[in-house]
């Protein structure tokens, strides 16, 4: 596996997309047996702290590719001149 592919990279990008939105990225500190299977990540809205993505079914029910996915299927963010 390169370093590309590594999951610290792949976090890193990931969230890179996600402050474009202007939100924060939470990661699980203490997982339950839910969170390790499946999941481990939520997005949200640091104004008015409201979780965004990665709570539907338990907290932090959202892995790396279930982020991406979301963000793919938003409107693209306009580029801050």
């Amino acid at each position: 596996m390169s370093r590309r592919d590594s999951l610290v990279a792949i976090e890193r990008r990931i969230r890179r997309l996600v402050v474009r939105r202007g939100w924060h990225m939470l990661k699980a500190d203490n997982p339950d047996k839910r969170v390790q299977t499946h999941g481990g990540y939520m997005l949200r809205d640091p104004e008015t702290f409201t979780i965004v993505f990665g709570d539907a079914e338990y907290p932090y029910c959202a892995d790396l590719n279930d982020i991406e996915e979301f963000l793919a299927g938003l409107d693209p963010v306009q580029k801050r001149r």
